[in-house]
């Protein structure tokens, strides 16, 4: 049966998934959700012996119903390709009692490539489908991953052009190279003098204004977007918590239908949202563990009900978690709202002009599945070096900060079923900070790449290709916008 995807904040006109795709965004502000959470119909042992391929097209499948399957599994053939550096694509390693999903075998060393290595393939093939023939522009704010991923995976895409925005003085210098120095004639890298909430907010933005959008009709453009809005990024990160339960259940770590937690580094909350639709579909999950850093929006919102962006920024050793409008959360709103999207936009409406707004209690129940907390800079550094001192294995700092939140929530409930924990990124793109943590001295005086070989002696993992390959790259992209200019740099770039 087919499934459609409407927003958020309308019920009207619901679309096929190829245009939800293609949008990204719907045109009153609103993400495109499915109209029903589709239930897994292979059983979990089938799903134990299947690669990852395989469990893609078997979920991706009940979602992107207006995909053939031969279009389907050619996307996938594509994405999941010589690209990651493991056959596996998404190993499970077992370190101090969990299992950490690594999500960093991409070509850009973060869990974004997960998503990203398949996105500008179903773009292109919904684009195909509804006879598009404008050039798609995707529009993207990052934190820093987001948008080396979306870079790679468009580069010379033809029929796209990319504009990534990042906060200049907001991601590591690995991050902030790894995106000046993208090749690609259809690429395009802008700095902007704020955060992160200052880029997305920017981008909707421009995604809301239905005049520019028919200007740019004219000049025959069309926005889209790679960011987790898009709901072509969101149903493929779904893939890798059910192939890490196949995968638990073959190597015999667990029973059929035993259940597990899952824990997740959680800026955005695209990530946790996706084991949330998973544990819809049936696979067994017991708690959704949500850590956050010392930007703890989710935290607070997750104790009290109430979510509250009025704090003070901080900018912490896990840049790709300094945010403080989650804007994934939305999804989860609506739904706990009865799939309401009056309700829903009422409190986007008070986000937006107060920068807060208060769930019902009623709504409060339907999120026990969650559990919230959130690790100091200090917390993040020691679950570094203590995870490496008792196991030789190293962690990045956003892997770290999961690690920590979930320690305190085994201390606080007892709960001591089988955890998997989502490591989103490789040690290598944030050396400084691991290095740092792991030896506990100071190495301020050596240069990124320099910590980069010392990263390399003091833990014996092989330096990522990712990472040589930028060492001596040139930049290619300099070019720094305030945050209120961005829609007349996104014109200035597209020569109209």
């Amino acid at each position: 049966m087919e499934i459609l995807y409407s927003s958020t904040r309308a019920k009207e006109n619901p679309v096929k998934a190829s245009e939800a795709i293609l949008k990204g965004l719907s045109e009153d502000g609103g993400l495109f959700v499915p109209d029903r959470i589709p239930a897994l119909d292979k059983s979990l042992a089938e799903f134990s012996q299947m690669t990852y391929k395989q469990t893609a097209y078997e979920v991706m499948k009940l979602y992107f119903t207006d995909f053939t399957e031969q279009e389907l599994k050619d996307c996938i053939a594509k994405a999941y390709d010589e690209k990651f550096d493991t056959e596996e694509i998404a190993p499970l390693t077992e370190a101090d009692g969990a299992f950490y999903l690594e999500l960093f075998h991409g070509a850009t060393i973060a869990f974004k490539d997960m998503a990203l290595s398949i996105l500008p393939h179903l773009l292109t093939t919904a684009a195909a489908k509804n006879h598009v023939r404008n050039e798609i522009v995707i529009l993207t704010a990052t934190s820093g991953d987001t948008g080396k991923a979306a870079l790679a995976g468009f580069a010379d895409v033809e029929g796209t052009r990319i504009i990534v925005f990042y906060p200049k003085s907001g991601v590591s210098p690995i991050q902030e190279k790894q995106m000046i120095t993208q090749k690609g004639k259809n690429t395009y890298v802008v700095g902007i003098q704020g955060n992160f909430d200052d880029a997305q907010t920017g981008v909707k933005q421009i995604f809301g204004d239905r005049q520019l959008a028919e200007y740019m009709d004219g000049k025959g453009f069309q926005f889209s977007s790679a960011n987790s809005i898009n709901i072509g990024r969101l149903i493929p990160q779904i893939v890798y918590y059910v192939y890490a339960y196949g995968r638990l259940l073959r190597e015999g770590h667990i029973k059929e239908g035993e259940k597990i937690n899952v824990t997740v580094p959680t800026g955005n909350f695209g990530n946790i949202l996706a084991a949330y639709y998973a544990k819809q579909m049936g696979l067994p999950i017991n708690r959704l563990v949500c850590a956050s850093n010392e930007n703890k929006v989710l935290f607070d919102f997750f104790r009290s009900g109430i979510y509250d962006k009025n704090r003070e920024f901080v900018l912490t050793t896990s840049p790709s978690m300094d945010i403080l409008i989650s804007s994934n959360l939305e999804r989860l709103i609506y739904q706990i709202a009865g799939n309401n999207p009056d309700k829903n936009r009422e409190l986007m409406k008070a986000l937006a002009e107060g920068g807060l707004y208060h769930i019902t209690e009623e709504m409060r129940k339907k999120l026990s599945d969650f559990y919230g907390n959130y690790a100091s800079e200090d917390e993040t550094a020691k679950t570094i070096h203590d995870l490496y001192k008792k196991t030789g294995y190293v962690i990045d700092t956003h892997t770290a900060v999961a690690a920590c939140v979930y320690g305190k929530y085994r201390e606080e409930t007892q709960d001591d079923t089988l955890t998997v924990i989502a490591s989103t990124a490789s040690p290598y793109k944030f050396t400084r900070s691991v290095v740092n943590a792991v030896s506990q001295e100071s190495y301020d005086e050596m240069e990124d790449f320099e910590l980069v070989d010392k990263l390399c002696e003091i833990s014996g993992v092989h330096v990522p290709k990712a990472i040589e390959e930028i060492r001596t790259a040139p930049v290619l992209h300099q070019r720094i916008c305030e945050k209120d200019e961005m829609k007349q740099t996104v014109m200035e770039i597209l020569g109209i």
